[in-house]
């Protein structure tokens, strides 16, 4: 990442960035972050010293074509972790364990407790089961941090990004070995997620969203057909109010 992209990023859009000397300059650390653009997981690593190993999706490992080769040896070179999202409690023990597997080396674990991308730029809830149970299991300080802007860089579908000027916050790191070994209370999983949640809130200063970020993808997804649906209706009745108008 530093040698392929990261120097060209930091020169093309200049990020500036809070809160770097939160960063350990070694051992391990959860870097729990909102999530703006498919940008972010490029503007973070860029901007610091050590290297930064997230979870990617497979489909990023597994896409077919020559764009898709292109990119599973990119998302590779630089280190990330694919992992199936489509298998359930499997899937998600995958991604849980190779974060363990990564703090355990003494590096740094990204994570997006949102489990996907905002759909408007809202923050909303953290899925309490890969954070805070990696957190939990490893004692691994959790380092919360915000992206600013990168979502007007690279809005969602757009391939070429916008010359804007993105930041990023590092918040102070959050101790949570007072609930070591408790990672199969449920409770303890949502307070420890929450407590994270809240501190990227205060360093993005975006609104919260009590839901899944998935059920508001899916709220609007759903708005949006019914909208679709709507348009269509009021189309056929026009044409057939034309219609009946021609005929007589």
């Amino acid at each position: 990442m530093k040698f392929s992209i990261g120097g060209s990023l930091k020169l093309a859009f200049r990020p500036w960035v809070e809160g770097i000397e939160n960063i350990p300059a070694e051992g391990p650390a959860i870097l729990a972050s909102n999530h703006l653009s498919f940008s972010d997981s490029f503007f973070l690593p860029a901007v610091l010293d050590r290297k930064v190993t997230f979870i990617a999706k497979s489909e990023y490992f597994t896409s077919p074509g020559v764009k898709g080769k292109l990119t599973a040896a990119f998302f590779k070179g630089v280190g990330q972790l694919p992992v199936d999202r489509s298998g359930g409690r499997g899937a998600g023990e995958a991604a849980i364990k190779s974060g363990i597997e990564v703090l355990e080396r003494g590096e740094l674990f990204g994570i997006y407790p949102e489990g996907t991308r905002s759909p408007d730029g809202r923050l909303y809830r953290g899925k309490p089961g890969g954070l805070a149970r990696v957190a939990l299991a490893t004692g691994a300080p959790v380092i919360p941090v915000a992206m600013i802007d990168t979502e007007k860089v690279q809005p969602p579908g757009k391939i070429v990004p916008k010359m804007i000027r993105p930041g990023i916050r590092i918040g102070k790191p959050l101790d949570f070995t007072r609930y070591q070994g408790m990672e199969g209370d449920r409770f303890i999983l949502r307070s420890v997620t929450d407590e994270v949640m809240y501190e990227i809130m205060k360093l993005s200063g975006q609104e919260y969203v009590d839901i899944y970020a998935t059920a508001a993808k899916r709220q609007i997804a759903d708005a949006a057909k019914a909208e679709a649906a709507q348009v269509e209706a009021q189309k056929k009745a026009e044409a057939e109010r034309a219609k009946k108008a021609a005929a007589e």
